[in-house]
């Protein structure tokens, strides 16, 4: 293992906390920050429980859990939080404006040499940069869901990251077990400018009548071996971060060809989210 690091991690919900526990299991210092208290307190029970899976799988050991959760501490003050950090990773919703914002008081906070990454998974870096005196440091950091256990980090260049930036980040993310792709600063990036037109037309392929949802999914599960259909996966990213991330390709990119699909942005209106809200393309109620 490298030399441990100071982390800070911005954002206490799934994805947060998730890159939260990969970095401590790799035995880097890691502030998981929120400015939420309650969220902060979700976070620290959601590490509790994906770490006691670990021990009754036994994967890891209760002292290895133990030390884990004794390398992570909690903070509602950001700049406090990176006054002494080497990598600041912000895992807040996809809104630029509040990542913005972000990346500026961590700018005016942190070390010159402190690293600023986004776990973005389509919001430009280049914009993002801009908010702070240092944009050869920003970098994206896009981590995939459960951070724990996937092995891909979406590095992502905006126009002015550094190629030391970019070598340094890839280091560290191979150090806590991750392979890299690196990416540069277009509209979704690799990952997401393949895979959400591809969710977006099997919703159009729902929406127009081609397939029931169980045989849309299962064509592709059987047919072009994916581990889950393209709606079930929906549902388990948030039919609300699809539409998101469809809307960005969209204005980023000028085509109709990414508009997303009504059907999609109908059931995020009415507040079917998938996984989460207990309701999407298929019921998960029970």
């Amino acid at each position: 293992m490298t030399e441990s690091i100071k982390v800070t991690v911005v954002g206490a919900g799934t994805m947060g906390n998730g890159i939260v526990q990969t970095f401590a299991s790799f035995g880097h210092a890691v502030c998981m920050v929120d400015m939420n208290d309650e969220a902060l307190e979700r976070g620290r029970a959601a590490i509790e429980k994906s770490l006691g899976r670990f021990v009754k799988k036994e994967k890891i050991s209760q002292a290895d859990a133990d030390a884990i959760m004794a390398r992570i501490s909690l903070s509602s003050d950001l700049a406090s939080a990176v006054a002494d950090c080497d990598l600041m990773v912000e895992a807040v919703f996809e809104n630029e404006e509040v990542k913005r914002d972000i990346f500026k008081t961590a700018d005016a906070a942190a070390p010159a040499h402190t690293i600023l990454a986004s776990n973005t998974s389509s919001i430009s870096i280049t914009r993002i940069a801009e908010a702070t005196s240092r944009p050869e440091k920003v970098i994206g950091m896009h981590f995939m869901n459960p951070v724990p256990i996937m092995k891909l980090v979406e590095i992502i260049r905006g126009d002015k990251t550094s190629d030391e930036t970019c070598k340094q980040t890839i280091q560290w993310s191979e150090a806590i077990g991750k392979t890299c792709g690196v990416a540069n600063d277009f509209p979704g990036f690799i990952a997401n400018r393949i895979l959400m037109p591809m969710i977006n037309e099997a919703v159009w392929s729902l929406h127009t009548g081609v397939g029931d949802r169980e045989s849309i999914d299962i064509v592709m599960k059987l047919g072009c071996n994916f581990p889950m259909g393209p709606l079930a996966l929906a549902d388990y990213i948030g039919l609300d971060i699809c539409l998101s991330i469809m809307d960005v390709l969209h204005d980023g990119l000028k085509s109709d060809k990414y508009a997303p699909c009504p059907l999609l942005r109908e059931m995020v209106e009415a507040g079917k989210l998938g996984v989460k809200s207990g309701a999407g393309f298929y019921d998960y109620a029970k």
